[in-house]
């Protein structure tokens, strides 16, 4: 189901609790809303849709990827970046690195760890900053 993009920068203000198998109807959500927003939005943290859980869905080079619980255990090569966000207006910097590693669990919550570089790991950078709260 399309959920409604959530603005309210007090709630997307709070940190995220973790994801359980019981949130897998709200993931289903996230995917079909970054889907319908595809033209303009290429990844999207559960709490843009009003659910506070740890649950991020982002175009993984021309397919989507689901993650539960993610976190970044390893970056390298910092650098500033302009972002944009569909529940916020305006751009604004962001500190980013050009190489992560993350733990994650994926749609059958078991956990993996996958490097990602360039754009893709720009892109879970934003998201998991969603999931902690901090507003970009």
């Amino acid at each position: 189901m399309v959920r409604d993009i959530m603005k309210d920068p007090l709630f997307l203000a709070l940190p995220s609790s973790p994801a359980t198998q019981a949130d897998r109807a709200a993931a289903e959500d996230l995917l079909d809303t970054l889907r319908s927003n595809a033209g303009g939005c290429v990844g999207m943290a559960a709490n843009m849709i009003g659910v506070s859980r740890r649950i991020i869905a982002f175009d993984n080079e021309g397919s989507y990827l689901l993650m539960f619980n993610p976190e970044i255990v390893k970056r390298s090569g910092p650098y500033e970046a302009e972002e944009g966000c569909l529940s916020l207006p305006g751009v604004r910097r962001a500190r980013r690195y050009r190489s992560i590693k993350v733990r994650y669990q994926n749609e059958d919550f078991q956990i993996r760890l996958k490097t990602f570089t360039g754009w893709t790991a720009q892109i879970i950078q934003h998201e998991i900053d969603h999931c902690d709260g901090v507003l970009i």
